[in-house]
């Protein structure tokens, strides 16, 4: 199963919508959500603090601050 690592944080907006779409589209797609809060690692902190919410899979950042949900359907199409 594939994995999208979804970085995050506390008080977030932002946040909160992107994971609300990675959930619709988990009915379409198949794979799993890795939560991380940045807030919990000064390296996470450091590397995402500014572009939260970050969206990676296999390695690769796929989208990060405004979430689009067309966007992340075609990336999970391939």
């Amino acid at each position: 199963m594939n994995q999208v690592i979804f970085y995050t944080r506390n008080q977030c907006q932002l946040c909160k919508e992107a994971m609300q779409l990675l959930t619709i589209l988990q009915s379409e797609f198949s794979f799993e959500i890795i939560e991380k809060n940045i807030d919990e690692s000064d390296e996470l902190t450091e590397k995402y603090g500014l572009m939260i919410p970050v969206i990676e899979m296999n390695n690769e950042i796929i989208q990060y601050g405004q979430i689009d949900y067309f966007t992340l359907q075609s990336y999970l199409k391939k």
